[in-house]
């Protein structure tokens, strides 16, 4: 990235601050936390016949964008980190040109390492992305491969991401944070 592009440098290192504040949260996150249900019938990951992982599908909306009137369901901390890294991050590739396929969106690893190791992967290749496109083409439209989102600027996807990646990587901590106080 060329110092001329303070916008790109400026996305970048925020992205880079709630990076790093996540996976300071995520450092030595068990197994059991990892799949730890706060409540019954938790959104999480789940084990298939064929032996992968696979993250419940979300709940479908109504048409006024409700699922119905009840709350949100609570997720585990798999089905969170899930969230971040295949769901938005990983989804978000599409809007840009030459992404190659990166498999079963909803296919997720079992255990706590390898789901860090998932989401700092989906995390970095979607950086990569925005870092490549500089402040002129950062605020220019992201085009008909973005749909409904044509005119929507990648600033407006970048920033998009950055919210969605602090919001649940702070539910992450919290969802920890609970874990550690739940025997206590």
């Amino acid at each position: 990235m060329a110092d001329h592009d303070p916008i790109t440098r400026d996305v970048l290192r925020t992205f880079e601050d709630v990076r790093s504040r996540t996976f300071a949260r995520l450092e030595g996150l068990t197994d059991a936390e990892y799949l730890w249900q706060p409540v019954p019938d938790c959104m999480t990951i789940r084990r298939t016949d064929e032996g992968v992982y696979r993250a419940d599908s979300r709940l479908p909306k109504g048409p006024d964008g409700a699922s119905d009137d009840a709350p949100a369901p609570v997720t585990t901390i798999a089905w969170r980190m899930w969230h971040i890294g295949s769901d938005c991050l990983r989804g978000y590739l599409s809007f840009f040109e030459d992404v190659p396929a990166l498999g079963d969106p909803f296919e997720w690893p079992g255990t706590a390492d390898r789901g860090v190791l998932a989401m700092e992967e989906d995390w970095a290749r979607f950086i990569t992305r925005v870092e490549a496109l500089g402040d002129e083409r950062l605020m220019q439209p992201m085009g008909p491969r973005a749909e409904e989102y044509a005119d929507a600027s990648y600033l407006a996807l970048a920033l998009h991401a950055l919210d969605e990646v602090a919001h649940h990587g702070g539910e992450l901590g919290l969802l920890r944070d609970l874990y550690l106080r739940e025997g206590a």
